[in-house]
């Protein structure tokens, strides 16, 4: 986690971060007040005027979760940053404008807490290992917030410090979370609050110990370092053992600008991009096992002077098994070929289904199945912008088979698809032109020079391209 050098200014509020359990706790229990008291006022004064109260919730109350949210930080904020990465057309326009705050940066401490912080990590003399420190922090998000320096060999450095307090709270937090916006109906439905809260909590667990976050990071170093034919080269920063332990790590600074920047340069980097962001995810899966699960694209850091593509932060990784990866592939062949059957086959085989399931759930589910293959049946190149229309609709099957699963997805799959869901909602906001069959074709045969994906036949498996419908 750091900050572009060339993107929007970052200035947040300097607050302190609540570190008790009680002043968390009454931190939630305002939050919950105060959007029950802003609905209810809401609510009477379109009464007054003789207006309708509209769908979903208002901009006001949307706009007191997001401020509560940054001020509180620790798991509420990285739900809120789950929630950010969603679709458009899954969030009503106030709350999708208001979590656009929530992920572009969290409050910052105030100097005081952030010193004592080093100082109870690093010891009394950890301003002696540095030839240059910014107080002023370049980025805040969930679990604490970065601060540019450098090291006394010239090298830059980006350092992030633990929000006192948050690896404690996590549990509590979200719970505390789910509890006031399901009483406040502040959130739609659709967004299944419990399972991403469940996510939320193992990934914060795990992204509070920043020792596992280094050893993550030298070992995802080494797999890019070793990968060939990648679509644009990929720089993963080295840690700075020195300077980090269990709640502060150092790394060396990465150059570049976000993807909301590279949203706005030209098609040819537009399409460079979005075709290196879905074949490293493939990558992960097929040719690792070995995936940096969390989709923000604050991780994401394009270099325009080198066309390199940084990436930062691994504190949410996870290995998957051969077998789930396995059969995973050969469901993505069968979607992207719109075969029923195949995906019926496989899903049961993976636990997506029991295989008792009604007409209704099989229909809903081959259908979404069969939108998300469209890019990967696709020849040539896939044009992202058209691609809304089709996430639209696999909203809409999402609320199908919430009333007729029988059976919860396989646990990999929960952090799985919300990182391929954040490389296809990438290239959409991109509007990225991808080569998404050859990517997958290549992927497959990769795997299968490795044992995985047997039966497959990345040609056969794709000759019938599926319509755009």
């Amino acid at each position: 986690m750091q900050a572009s050098t060339s993107a929007r200014v970052f200035a947040p509020k300097e607050r302190a971060v609540p570190s008790s359990a009680i002043g968390r706790a009454l931190g939630f229990a305002g939050l919950g007040a105060s959007l029950a008291f802003g609905a209810a006022r809401e609510s009477v004064s379109r009464a007054f005027r003789g207006e309708q109260a509209p769908a979903g919730v208002s901009e006001a109350n949307a706009e007191r979760l997001a401020e509560a949210l940054c001020r509180m930080r620790g798991a509420a904020l990285k739900l809120g940053q789950m929630l950010s990465i969603q679709d458009d057309a899954m969030l009503p326009p106030g709350l999708q404008a208001a979590l656009e705050r929530v992920r572009a940066g969290a409050d910052v401490m105030p100097r005081k807490q952030l010193e004592q912080a080093l100082t109870s990590e690093l010891g009394p003399n950890w301003r002696s290992r540095l030839a240059d420190f910014d107080p002023q922090p370049v980025a805040a998000a969930s679990i604490g917030q970065v601060h540019r320096g450098r090291l006394h060999d010239g090298r830059a450095v980006a350092i992030k410090v633990q929000y006192p307090g948050v690896a404690k709270s996590i549990e509590s937090d979200v719970d505390n979370l789910v509890r006031v916006v399901k009483y406040t109906s502040v959130l739609p439905s659709t967004l299944f609050v419990g399972q991403l809260s469940r996510v939320a909590k193992r990934e914060l667990a795990l992204e509070c110990d920043f020792r596992h976050e280094a050893a993550a990071q030298a070992r995802y170093k080494r797999l890019v370092e070793g990968a060939e034919d990648l679509p644009l080269p990929l720089r993963v920063p080295a840690v700075v053992p020195e300077l980090s332990g269990d709640a502060v790590i150092a790394t060396e600074w990465v150059p570049g600008v976000h993807l909301d920047r590279v949203a706005e340069l030209d098609q040819a980097t537009r399409d460079a991009v979005g075709t290196a962001l879905l074949d490293l995810t493939l990558r992960e899966l097929a040719d690792w096992r070995f995936m940096q699960t969390d989709p923000n694209w604050g991780n994401l850091l394009f270099d325009p002077a080198t066309h390199t593509l940084g990436l930062i932060d691994f504190g949410a990784c996870r290995d998957f098994p051969d077998d789930f990866v396995h059969e995973y592939l050969q469901m993505v062949a069968a979607c992207a070929a719109r075969d029923r059957e195949g995906m019926i086959r496989h899903s049961v085989a993976m636990g997506f289904l029991t295989g008792e399931e009604d007409n209704v759930m099989l229909d809903a589910h081959c259908e979404t199945g069969a939108v998300v293959g469209v890019p990967f049946g696709t020849p040539g190149l896939y044009d992202f912008a058209t691609h809304s229309a089709l996430t639209k609709r696999v909203t809409e099957l999402g609320a199908v088979m919430l009333k007729h699963r029988l059976t919860p997805p396989p646990e990999e799959s929960y952090s799985l698809h919300r990182k391929l869901s954040g490389a296809f909602l990438a290239c959409i906001k991109l509007k990225a032109r991808v080569p998404c069959q050859e990517i997958f074709q290549k992927t497959l045969r990769r795997a299968r020079q490795q044992g995985l994906g047997a039966g497959v036949q990345a040609g056969d498996a794709l000759k019938t391209p599926p319509t755009s419908s």
